[in-house]
């Protein structure tokens, strides 16, 4: 007998159809063969699939030789989601299951043993996958109920036990598909820990994480240890603004295809903030492997990556960055496949001054050499540096001062100005696709959304001619310019705006930069 279903096959963090055949005929001693390019997981599944099925109840005293084809064959299969799929196949070309129309019908999940059905990653790009396809529903473990239940227009149904899949498909079980609605679950999710009233002084720092967040520009905070650096960095989601919808769907599938969401199948509702040790290597960042998955630049993608330390990362950790901050997105080739990853995010680093951390420190002093704090800061190279639109020097607040301080602004407060200027920049940007902030504005564009005053033209005429900065600079000295003017709510970029906003490129001017 020969019998058909549905499934897929995760391609980056999309996916596309995968059907199985299967043909079984009685035979003296039992076969069972997968073909189509299973890797290692797929080809066991048959040891899965025999003792799920038998102890579902669907044993049989028959011995067949079964082949599987998992088509098409030029794309590789990977893990165990096929299990399920496999099964309802076998039981269909064995004739333990008939009279069943599976053409609207996809699958996915393992198979445990005893017939349980385990959660898979992938399962929401999977589901939208189907949607395409033209399918109406779609069986999935009740461990990726929530992520796959967003996906409107194709009814969603969890199952338990194989048992339970193939009730389902034979039409003697009835279970309810299931949704959820999304919009509601962001909104939900808005609870923060870390709370920038915390933070007593650094009124300079906190209005350049500001404007930084505001307008989704990279930071780099440097300053000696205990000035406040990683504290200000860890309260950066406290004022990060709600996530859309379809920025939520995005993350959600790079989590999904990854399996690094907070809890196993569950939908990725606040932005991202990632904060990878210094020891991480360059596929760890990227990404990549054998078989691509997506690295810490794609998994804070429409979020925060978090550097700290940033001068004792690996020199290929940090030239691999390069591209991602730049473009948004990373292109990784392997054997296996080649395939791009979304990497747009906004990157906050903090780093020392020098190997003991104390050069330029007012209380402290430096024990380093002069050959030795050299080294150290050409560890970033300028090609990163230019990509990073604010630099700036955090000062320690005196301890004498420090418990003399009121109480810092709340994070509701900075929250209500960035997510006033993200919206000012979501009306601008609604007809230019792929722009979602200041950040994100490249080329000709650039020019009509930085309108300038006559004095904001005549001070950025000023800043070039004297100091020695790159194209590259000069249009990230605009945006940023840009977003200053937004929270501002005017118009027009004015000579203020233009002022302030070269004043965080600290590094550009080596003879007036604070650390070199």
């Amino acid at each position: 007998m020969f019998a058909k279903c549905c499934s897929g096959a995760i391609m980056g963090v999309d996916a596309t159809g995968v059907e199985i055949e299967v043909t079984a005929h009685a035979a003296d001693e039992a076969r069972f063969t997968i073909v189509g390019l299973p890797d290692t997981s797929v080809r066991e599944s048959k040891d899965r699939v025999n003792s799920a099925i038998i102890q579902s109840g669907f044993g049989s005293r028959h011995r067949f030789s079964i082949t599987v084809n998992l088509a098409p064959a030029d794309v590789r299969k990977e893990g165990p989601m096929y299990d399920l799929p496999i099964a309802l196949g076998v039981l269909m070309a064995t004739e333990r299951m008939c009279g069943v129309d599976v053409d609207s019908t996809a699958s996915i999940g393992e198979l445990a043993l005893s017939g349980q059905v385990r959660r898979v990653n992938g399962a929401l790009p999977i589901v939208l996958a189907m949607k395409k396809l033209g399918k109406k529903r779609v069986l999935v473990p009740r461990g990726n109920l929530q992520e796959a239940s967003i996906v409107s227009g194709i009814d969603v149904i969890p199952v338990d036990t194989l048992a339970e899949a193939a009730g389902v498909l034979a039409g003697t079980l009835q279970i309810q598909p299931v949704s959820s609605d999304l919009a509601n679950l962001v909104s939900e999710d808005m609870a923060h820990g870390d709370d920038f009233a915390d933070v007593k002084g650094q009124e300079a720092i906190k209005r350049a994480v500001e404007i930084a967040v505001a307008g989704g520009h990279n930071i780099l905070m440097i300053g000696s240890p205990g000035s406040g650096k990683t504290m200000i960095a860890r309260r950066i989601p406290s004022i990060l603004p709600e996530m859309t919808v379809e920025e939520a769907l995005e993350v959600s599938k790079i989590h999904s295809v990854a399996g690094q969401a907070k809890s196993p199948g569950t939908l990725v509702t606040r932005r991202p903030f990632r904060a990878p040790h210094h020891t991480v290597s360059s596929v760890g960042l990227l990404g990549g492997g054998s078989h691509p998955k997506p690295g810490e630049v794609s998994l804070a993608h429409r979020g925060v990556l978090f550097l700290d330390e940033f001068a004792e990362f690996s020199r290929d950790a940090l030239e691999v960055m390069r591209q991602p901050v730049e473009d948004g997105f990373v292109s990784v080739a392997r054997a296996a496949a080649a395939v791009t990853f979304p990497s747009r995010f906004m990157l906050v680093a903090a780093m020392n001054p020098c190997p003991c951390g104390y050069y330029n420190d007012p209380t402290r002093t430096c024990r380093c050499s002069a050959r030795q704090i050299a080294n150290y800061q050409h560890r970033i190279s300028g090609p990163l540096l230019d990509r990073i639109d604010i630099q700036i020097n955090v000062k320690a607040v005196p301890l004498t001062e420090l418990y003399n301080l009121k109480q810092g602004e709340s994070s509701s407060s900075i929250r209500a100005r960035v997510v006033a200027a993200r919206e000012i920049q979501r009306a601008r940007y609604r007809n230019m696709p792929g722009v979602v902030s200041n950040s994100d504005v490249r080329g000709r564009y650039l020019a009509d959304v930085c309108r300038l005053s006559e004095s904001g033209k005549g001070e950025l005429q000023r800043l070039v001619e004297s100091v020695s900065i790159s194209a590259r600079a000069y249009d990230r000295i605009l945006r940023v310019a840009r977003t200053i003017a937004d929270l501002a709510g005017r118009e027009q970029v004015e000579r203020a705006d233009i002022f302030e906003a070269a004043s965080y490129r600290q590094l550009d001017n080596v003879a007036a930069s604070p650390w070199r």
